[in-house]
Parts: C-alpha cells; sequence; structure tokens
C-alpha cells in the first residue's frame, strides 16, 4: 500500500492542485492506516484492504480520543485513495464506499479580544529588521484573515500599498484580491523599504515578500515559532495560532457590522457555511441592542411597579 501513495498524491496535484501542505495531510492519514493495518492485520497491499479493516482503524482513533473533525479528514483521505485505487486497477473493490463520517463538532472559533490583538501587534522589538518585519507579517495578517501559508505564499509583486490591496493566492490557485488598513500598508511600507533589504543577503533577488534571517521565504513553521515567541512576550494568555488571527479578523468584522458575503470573499471560503460560524458573537450584539432600545424591554422592571 505504501507503494501506491506517491502516485496517488501525484494525481491529486495533477487534478486537483492542491497546496503542499494538504498533499502532507493526505500522505500523514494514508501512511498512518498502512502501518495500523501491517500491525493489526498484517495487510500491506491495497487490494486486500476490507470495510471491516478500515472500520476497526477508526474505532481505535475513537478510542484513543480523536475529535470527530480528525476521524472526518481521514475518511475523506481514504474516500479519494480508494477510489484512485479502483479506478487504477489497484482494487477490485472500494472499501470505503460506506464509511460516513462522524456528527460535525459546532465549536466557535478560538479569537482573540481587541485588547489582546493590540498588544500582539505591538510585542516584536523593532529596533532591528526582523521585529519590523514581524510586525509587518501580524499586521498583514489580522489585517487580510489570510492563511499562514497565503501570508508566507506572498511575493513582491502581490502587494498593491497604493491602492491598499493584496492579491492572494488561495487553495486551489485561486486568486482573491484583500484589502488592507492603511495601518497595514504603512508597516508593509516600512517593512518593504527599510527592513527586507538588509535581511536580504548581498543584494540577492528574491521574489518572496517576507523572507526569513538567511534571505529566503519565510517557511510556514518559521512563522509559527514567531507568533507564538510574539503572544508569550505580550502576556497574551489565549493560545494564538496564525489561525488565532484569522478568526479574530473575522469576527471583528462581523461585529462591527460586515455582511457576511463580503468576509467570505476575503477569507477565501468556497461556500457561506463556513463563515456562518462567525455570527454568534454578531447576534449577540444583536440581543444587547434589542434590550437597550425596544420599548418592551426598557423599563419593564418600572412598569411591573406600578
Amino acid at each position: 500500500m505504501n507503494q501506491d501513495i506517491n502516485p496517488f498524491l501525484s494525481y491529486l496535484k495533477a487534478t486537483r492542485h492542491l497546496a503542499a501542505n494538504s498533499l502532507d495531510g493526505y500522505r500523514r492519514d494514508l501512511e498512518d492506516l498502512a502501518r495500523e493495518l501491517q500491525a493489526h492485520h498484517d495487510i500491506v497491499r491495497t487490494a486486500n484492504v476490507k470495510p471491516f479493516h478500515l472500520s476497526a482503524y477508526l474505532n481505535r482513533l475513537k478510542e484513543q480520543g480523536r475529535t470527530n473533525a480528525t476521524i472526518s479528514r481521514r475518511i475523506v483521505s481514504f474516500k479519494a485513495f480508494f477510489e484512485y485505487a479502483l479506478e487504477s486497477g489497484l482494487t477490485a473493490a472500494n472499501p470505503a464506499v460506506r464509511l460516513a463520517a462522524p456528527k460535525a463538532e459546532r465549536r466557535s472559533p478560538r479569537a482573540l479580544s481587541l485588547s489582546d490583538v493590540e498588544r500582539l501587534l505591538e510585542a516584536p522589538d523593532l529596533s532591528d529588521e526582523a521585529g519590523v518585519r514581524d510586525r509587518a507579517m501580524l499586521e498583514t495578517l489580522y489585517a487580510t484573515g489570510m492563511r499562514v501559508t497565503e501570508l508566507t505564499n506572498l511575493n513582491v509583486a502581490d502587494v498593491r500599498t497604493d491602492l491598499r490591496l493584496l492579491a492572494c493566492r488561495g487553495t486551489g490557485g485561486r486568486e482573491r484580491m484583500i484589502p488592507i488598513s492603511s495601518m497595514c500598508r504603512d508597516w508593509m511600507i516600512k517593512y518593504m523599504q527599510e527592513a527586507r533589504p538588509r535581511l536580504l543577503r548581498d543584494g540577492a533577488v528574491e521574489n518572496a515578500l517576507f523572507v526569513s534571517h538567511l534571505g529566503s521565504r519565510m517557511t510556514r513553521q518559521g512563522f509559527w515559532k514567531l507568533i507564538k515567541k510574539h503572544a508569550a512576550s505580550a502576556g497574551v494568555s489565549t493560545e494564538v495560532t496564525p489561525h488565532t488571527l484569522r478568526h479574530s479578523f473575522a469576527y471583528h468584522l462581523v461585529d462591527n457590522g460586515a455582511d457576511l458575503r463580503s468576509v467570505q470573499e476575503m477569507l477565501g471560503h468556497a461556500d457561506l457555511t463556513a463563515t456562518q460560524v462567525y455570527q454568534p458573537s454578531s447576534k449577540a450584539k444583536l440581543r444587547d441592542v434589542y434590550d437597550s432600545f425596544h420599548p418592551r424591554t426598557r423599563g419593564g422592571q418600572e412598569d411591573e411597579g406600578n
């Protein structure tokens, strides 16, 4: 089975144009399944995998306390792989065809308060070029709601500070234009004019917008470490990841009256339902407005006492 995984990933890359991190997710899911099948059932060939083997594996994941989201992702990986295996003649039947994803756990995304966001943005030490770069990256992430991969994939040519716009390439290579705040624009200009030239080594030519101390494109892992460091120095108690700023961006827009369709477009969500998770806080705000201004709510206690 292991020898069938790489051709499958190549197939996905060619037909679905998936990003590298998405392909890595498929690889991890399938390699874990292959290890488990060999360890528990002595199965090494794709053609020998049966439905009960997959069901047993998924049950072990549940016993290990894996979330429904994790299990659902594994099922997606297995369905895609075994459909490919069937079409490629690697197996005579698709053992994943009847797998059903567990009910999704509806959780509100974790976001930071505005004060926590401000402390995080102000955390980098601006006395050197790395601090200016980090401030520009944090400002960009919060101003746009980008995914971390989209942030690190930005090129210099994608930035239009004069128009306050960024060209962002999302999943599947789809491009969208995202407006940026004047604050983000100002930090972007400061970074590109003052810090980025000093980070590049010996005047090297580099298309990447955000570069590391080595002068090459900043990696996802590198930025994860930076945001963790700055959150700790800012004293932000909530666990902070790049996605936390994405959620904060969306929540704060919706709380301040932005319509969901606009937020959906800026986030790059293919479906509006993915954006609707940011509605609860805005509904709470509507309740506050209602309680403050509706005549049957205001003065209700006074009426009862008369």
